[in-house]
């Protein structure tokens, strides 16, 4: 069992509001936040001299590693979602008539990367959204012999759907499809493994369920790709020796540092890992175990006040998000209302209600949500 009580003395925002919105900017843990500190700190008193900074930098790759269960080579730190994966779109070769396969209600960041190859013939493939659900078998029915990636999110923002990656990353391997996945919205609360999953590229900002600042996440290209992945933005930091500045040679690194363009955004990499560090302390399966306890809670809440639930609660489908529908009231005022008033943060996406508690949450702010929901 988790000491959730010692959990929440490590989240500040418990103290302020009823925060159940992980799933859009969630707030940065108290871990988070020191380590800003002792970056500031460091930076204003000592700048580099000590030396002190790019040592910790290595370390958090590591820990990184560990989170995905790959190699600390095959990762490197980005500042969105956005540029991961746009790295893949624009560092693979595509032929005219080549496809890329999708999902049809994806959040933009998994979508224009792609949707930007048209112009040199590349078609993008994407499965309708079915009652909340994105299915499996959809998807595979649209992989041909032209389709060079699938790429999905492992979690819908809008819906809560949570994509089997391991089934969809055994088909892709079957077919000889590059698998590539935005994990933004399962990162630092649903176990990803990105061998067992068999994913090839992986992209995630920290600023949601990892509890980190905007502006600090992490890439992921498999080893073997590497090579085959050209690094679409060129800078100084990617070379083999970066720090012999005069020698130009424009020879790539062996290991995913081959796509960094230039400096790190230091302080948020920092606060990603102070976050990271705590999560792999506590074990993101207890933190799954206790989002999934309290989404439950909230699922049957909901539907006995006269909601409904779009999120699928099968135990393969189900994530932190529960995205539910009100025929009555408008959603707008309902998320106004319930900040305004009562200091409870959820979200409006895509016409749907939608909250998303973190495992610091407790039961009771989830029965103050339900409670002050507007009955039907």
């Amino acid at each position: 069992m988790l000491d959730v009580g010692a959990i929440r003395s490590e989240m500040p925002i418990t103290r302020h509001y009823n925060f159940l919105d992980h799933a859009a900017v969630a707030p940065i843990s108290g871990r988070a936040a020191a380590a800003l500190r002792r970056f500031a700190e460091e930076a204003e008193t000592h700048a580099h001299v000590r030396g002190a900074m790019y040592p910790e930098v290595k370390r958090i790759r590591q820990q990184s590693a560990r989170l995905l269960n790959c190699h600390p080579e095959e990762v490197t730190f980005v500042k969105n979602t956005s540029e991961g994966l746009s790295y893949v779109a624009n560092g693979l070769s595509f032929s005219k008539g080549d496809n890329i396969v999708t999902a049809g209600c994806e959040f933009p960041a998994n979508v224009y990367p792609w949707m930007n190859l048209r112009s040199a013939g590349v078609q993008l493939k994407m499965v309708p959204e079915d009652k909340g659900r994105v299915p499996l078998e959809r998807i595979v029915e649209l992989i041909d012999e032209r389709t060079r990636v699938v790429t999905i999110s492992a979690v819908q923002f809008a819906s809560g759907f949570r994509t089997d990656l391991a089934k969809l990353g055994t088909v892709c391997q079957q077919r000889g499809v590059l698998f590539c996945v935005d994990a933004i919205q399962a990162l630092g609360c649903i176990p990803i493994d990105v061998r067992a999953m068999k994913i090839d590229f992986l992209s995630a900002d920290g600023h949601k369920w990892l509890l980190a600042p905007e502006g600090a996440g992490i890439f992921y290209c498999r080893h073997e790709l590497l090579g085959l992945l050209r690094p679409s933005s060129v800078g100084w930091l990617g070379v083999k020796n970066p720090m012999n500045f005069c020698d130009y040679r424009l020879e790539f690194r062996d290991d995913a540092r081959r796509f960094d363009g230039g400096s790190y955004n230091v302080p948020g990499i920092f606060a990603l890992g102070a976050s990271i560090d705590w999560m792999l302390e506590i074990g993101i399966d207890k933190i799954w175990e206790r989002v999934r306890t309290l989404t439950d809670r909230l699922v049957a809440g909901v539907q006995e006040k006269g909601y409904r639930v779009v999120s699928s609660r099968e135990l393969s489908e189900a994530s932190g998000i529960v995205a539910f529908v009100s025929a009555t009231h408008d959603h707008a005022r309902i998320v106004s209302h319930l900040r305004q008033e009562y200091r409870t943060v959820i979200a409006a996406r895509e016409g749907r209600l939608r909250a998303s508690p973190h495992f610091y949450n407790t039961e009771e702010e989830i029965d103050h949500l339900v409670e002050h929901l507007p009955a039907h």
